[in-house]
């Protein structure tokens, strides 16, 4: 089942096409993986797909509805969730309290609600509080709930922005660079929690420069090169491929 859709999506940036006609589509409840060499427009992709980017010319389309021009918190609103290539977390606050912003794009409270802190505020907070913790225990982080986030391993930073984005109660989470600069041992680990999320019912798409791991969980791979998709199918497909092979996996099939 198609899921999310582009559809001729381009981003130029004043000369620079840095995506450019790009048809895709993510099937619900699979590992969806974009994949290319540096600078071939796979985090801008992902920025004009969540509403960072505003695209020049296409289409983006969520559950049949075109999302094309509303702005980044109503997507997310939607149930589109993102990560990103550098995870920035408050470090002075605790894991607790950052993946706790999450889920405030789900409550209601206002202004008003903090000045006099309404009954609405309080439980509102409980709220945020409980899904905090229970997106934590699902990453594997519960134990790291009260400890700063200045002083979390990399690994353990990745998963805080996993639980971050799984506290928006997402539908489909895309994640930039998921496993850059983890060990290999830490990165089986964290295949391993974007397939638990698969089974939870949550769709996944990735961008990832680790193509081991890529060839072993993706349903399917895209591959850009300067901007333009030069490739689409599934693992098997994508590994054999020869037009693959010479822009990105440095001319060896094996690669």
């Amino acid at each position: 089942m198609i899921f999310l859709e582009t559809k001729n999506l381009t981003k130029k940036f004043g000369g620079n096409v840095a995506v450019n006609n790009v048809d895709f589509t993510v099937e619900k409840g699979k590992i969806n993986a974009i994949i290319g060499p540096n600078g071939a427009g796979k985090s801008t992709f992902f920025n004009l797909i969540s509403g960072f980017h505003s695209p020049s010319s296409g289409q983006v389309i969520f559950k049949g509805q075109d999302i094309t021009k509303l702005p980044s918190n109503k997507i997310a609103e939607l149930g589109v969730a993102r990560t990103f290539q550098t995870t920035n977390l408050f470090d002075q606050a605790t894991v607790l309290d950052n993946v706790i912003v999450g889920h405030r794009l789900r409550t209601k409270s206002n202004l008003f609600d903090a000045i006099l802190r309404t009954s609405r505020l309080k439980r509102e907070e409980e709220q945020c509080r409980e899904k905090a913790m229970e997106v934590l225990e699902f990453v594997g982080l519960e134990h790291l709930a009260g400890k700063l986030a200045g002083g979390l391993t990399q690994e353990e930073k990745k998963r805080t922005a996993f639980a971050l984005a799984l506290a928006t109660d997402p539908e489909i989470v895309f994640l930039d660079e998921p496993a850059g600069g983890v060990n290999p041992s830490e990165t089986d680990g964290l295949a391993e929690l974007m397939q638990k999320m698969v089974d939870k019912g949550i769709t996944v798409c990735l961008i990832e420069h680790k193509m081991q791991m890529i060839m072993r969980i993706a349903h399917k791979i895209m591959v850009l090169n300067y901007g333009e998709k030069i490739a689409e199918g599934r693992p098997d497909e994508i590994r054999n491929n020869e037009t693959v092979i010479k822009a990105y996996l440095g001319g060896s099939a094996s690669a």
